[in-house]
């Protein structure tokens, strides 16, 4: 995968604006530059870009986005999917209303996902518990993408009554996976 310039200056921007606005709120942990680029920005293009049945048109909930992880991301990579920011936390969701101005294919919903009444190709998430991701299927999509830590994934792959893809190991994490899936009642991924 090859970002244009216009990409790379998209994410640039979110990524000036991520650092300024984290020293007034707390909208990330990790505050080393390189980290944050690493942790943030290039696990979520390595994440889009693995995503699997997600032609142009395709739309995608980020739960618990923060502050924009995966999908700011995932809006700059492919333009021409619809990315939906689910936060509820008011003040992040202020910071991902500014970061997002110039990506028309974003929209940012301050609000609990539980309370949504919209449905969505994929349901994607990271740094929340796939839990509060897998009881939102069917409801707002059948499509699961996480990324998460292998004993997170080992767990809910005996537990969770989804149909799991082989898990894809992030290559400079820690332990830690993107899978894909769908309830086991709907399965075709």
């Amino acid at each position: 995968m090859i970002l244009s310039r216009e990409q790379m200056n998209a994410l640039h921007g979110h990524y000036e604006l991520l650092r300024r606005w984290n020293s007034k709120i707390n909208l990330t942990s990790i505050r080393s530059p390189g980290e944050i680029v690493i942790r943030h920005y290039c696990e979520s293009l390595f994440f889009g870009a693995h995503l699997p049945d997600a032609p142009a048109g395709t739309t995608i909930a980020d739960i618990g986005s923060g502050p924009g992880f995966p999908g700011v991301p995932l809006a700059v990579l492919r333009p021409d999917w619809n990315v939906a920011l689910v936060e509820s936390n008011q003040r992040k969701a202020v910071f991902l209303r500014e970061s997002t101005r110039e990506l028309p294919n974003v929209a940012v919903i301050a609000d609990r996902a539980e309370h949504l009444d919209r449905h969505f190709d994929w349901l994607v998430g990271r740094a929340v518990r796939p839990e509060d991701i897998l009881h939102l299927s069917p409801k707002l999509g059948s499509r699961i993408g996480l990324l998460i830590g292998e004993d997170d994934f080992n767990r809910i792959r005996r537990e969770s009554g989804f149909v799991w893809s082989e898990a894809i190991r992030v290559p400079w994490g820690d332990h830690r996976v993107f899978v894909f899936g769908v309830p086991r009642e709907t399965s075709g991924i």
